[in-house]
């Protein structure tokens, strides 16, 4: 990823370059005629607002358009990525791994263009963005899905600053390489740093030996008999039949070591499925997917991304966990990281040593750079691998790719010991509804839902503008889940003064409640940030009622 200095983030309101990223030009093709196609093509749901109906152009409207106007344009296609010590083939946004970040201004409006060069139908979901309801990126809900050869433009009002990100809201595309950060700088910037180093956390399978997501959807997809991975005998629920996947379709056991797969050879590629992975920060079983390699920045621990800087200065480092399967523990090696935000939005600083990032969450912390080369390490929780980058400020010899930082075992911080920052604390209040929301399902049918029903596009949890509304889920599997609310952020309500966040880890047998304020009409994802878990059910809909 490319450095930014505090003077050059501060005086751009936009990074970009390259192939990937060039001047819009007006939108063109059958999907992009206006940037407003509505919630997929059919009638408006009965009782519920529309997408593109008139409430969420009213709530577009009181964000504000007194901000500059951020034209782009953005192409996908199938590409060759150097990994650093091997090169794959799979899709990707200009032919970079991550694609190249788009940087805004809070209060801007972006517009970009997505030309989709792949072989199959896309689509751009903004995660974590308050956005209007008809630039979500949800293929059969929110809008038509990009069709091959066609472009779209997204367009709407960026009100909140942050760190952010953008992938395909279809299928298991976010398992290729199709993501990219989105930061939105902050006009009157409270803190006060020299450098920054957005640092993106991923897990790799596409192109590795004939493997694809696809294929390691369909070898999960499969079950594992009466185990559900942990060696249990769970999951065996009736999840209901049948599984509409509106704008989600595909293209097309012994116990080994923690990180192992299992032996059985699969029809693309060999066996991905992941047995014996064990972590108690995740309560139990790590994760589904074996995969080959984990990367910073795209890069592999054998060939590193390298990021420079002098001695003592004062590094925002903006994390991101794009990974399918994978939590991960980060440090960084001989400095502590005082953390300042998370999912964009701003914390009591917190000292630590180490945190903990779930799939879709984001944390910003700030260091002091000491005087030499150290590694950034991400370890694959509980899978027995890690990725890394390195900071470097001097000279010397980096240390080797099996190093382990010592701030790896040292203070760790999860979101729950977080506490908002006053500025955008949730005033306390009793909430006016409550959503029960149970996850289901096991590795036995692989047959992840909510309430055992797999996700269908005309489902509908009901609000009401106006309310405060808790979201309370209840976690029934011996699986962790991140969820992910769209549209909205909310305070996690068991902790007082919670942090605000969009995506949060419900442990196996827990419970997680969440408080927030029903303020952007339209029809918004709530789903397991797993890939593999989402595509297979764990996705729902939460809907405004129309007055």
């Amino acid at each position: 990823m490319r450095m930014h200095t505090r003077r050059s983030v501060l005086g751009a309101s936009i990074a970009v370059a390259g192939t990937g990223l060039l001047a819009a030009c007006s939108g063109s093709g059958s999907d992009s005629a206006s940037g407003h196609s509505g919630h997929g093509g059919g009638e408006a749901p009965e009782g519920y607002v529309d997408p593109a109906g008139k409430e969420v152009a009213a709530a577009e409207k009181k964000r504000g358009s007194g901000g500059s106007v951020r034209e782009l344009r953005l192409t996908a296609a199938p590409t060759p990525l150097d990994l650093g010590d091997r090169t794959v083939t799979s899709w990707a946004y200009g032919g970079e791994l991550p694609g190249k970040e788009v940087r805004v201004t809070a209060g801007d409006t972006l517009a970009l263009t997505l030309a989709n060069h792949l072989p199959a139908a896309t689509s751009l979901h903004w995660h974590g963005l308050a956005l209007r309801n008809d630039m979500d990126g949800v293929p059969g809900l929110t809008q038509r899905a990009i069709k091959p050869g066609a472009d779209f433009t997204y367009r709407f009002a960026v009100p909140h600053a942050g760190t952010y990100w953008f992938h395909p809201h279809s299928g298991t595309q976010q398992d290729r390489g199709l993501y990219a950060p989105l930061i939105v700088e902050d006009p009157k910037e409270p803190l006060s740093y020299d450098t920054e180093w957005v640092v993106v956390l991923d897990d790799w399978v596409d192109g590795v030996d004939g493997s694809t997501p696809d294929a390691v959807f369909k070898e999960l997809s499969g079950g594992m008999g009466d185990m559900d991975g942990t060696g249990d005998m769970d999951g065996m629920e009736d999840s209901g039949q049948g599984m509409e996947h509106s704008g989600h379709g595909m293209d097309g056991m012994d116990d080994k070591a923690a990180g192992s797969p299992s032996p059985s050879p699969s029809p693309s590629g060999p066996s991905r499925m992941l047995m014996g992975a064990e972590s108690d920060l995740l309560g139990g079983d790590a994760g589904d997917v074996a995969y080959p390699y984990y990367l910073v920045n795209g890069r592999t621990a054998a060939a590193p991304s390298v990021f420079r800087a002098r001695p003592g200065d004062r590094i925002r480092i903006r994390f991101i966990n794009a990974g399918g399967d994978t939590a991960f523990r980060v440090a960084l090696g001989g400095h502590e990281m005082t953390v300042t935000h998370t999912d964009g939005f701003p914390v009591r600083p917190a000292r630590t040593d180490a945190l903990l990032l779930g799939m879709g969450e984001r944390y910003d912390v700030l260091v002091t750079a000491g005087d030499g080369v150290f590694p950034l390490t991400a370890l694959a929780e509980g899978k027995g691998q890690s990725a890394r980058a390195l900071l470097r400020t001097a000279g010397g010899t980096a240390p080797a790719a099996s190093a382990r930082p010592k701030e790896l075992d040292g203070k760790l911080l999860t979101a729950d010991r977080l506490r908002a920052d006053d500025s955008v604390a949730l005033p306390q209040k009793e909430p006016d509804r409550t959503l029960r929301l149970r996850l289901t399902g096991g590795m036995a049918k692989y047959d992840w839902a909510f309430d055992k029903k797999p996700y269908s596009a005309k489902q509908r949890h009901p609000v009401q503008a106006g309310e405060r509304v808790r979201l309370e889920f209840s976690n029934s599997t011996t699986m962790w889940h991140p969820i992910h609310l769209h549209g909205h952020t909310f305070s996690l309500a068991n902790v007082e003064g919670g942090p605000r966040k969009d995506t949060a880890v419900v442990l196996p047998n827990g419970t997680l409640t969440v408080d927030f304020d029903a303020d952007n009409p339209g029809l918004w994802m709530i789903h397991c940030h797993n890939v593999y878990h989402s595509e297979a059910g764990m996705m729902t809909v939460l809907g405004y009622r129309s007055r």
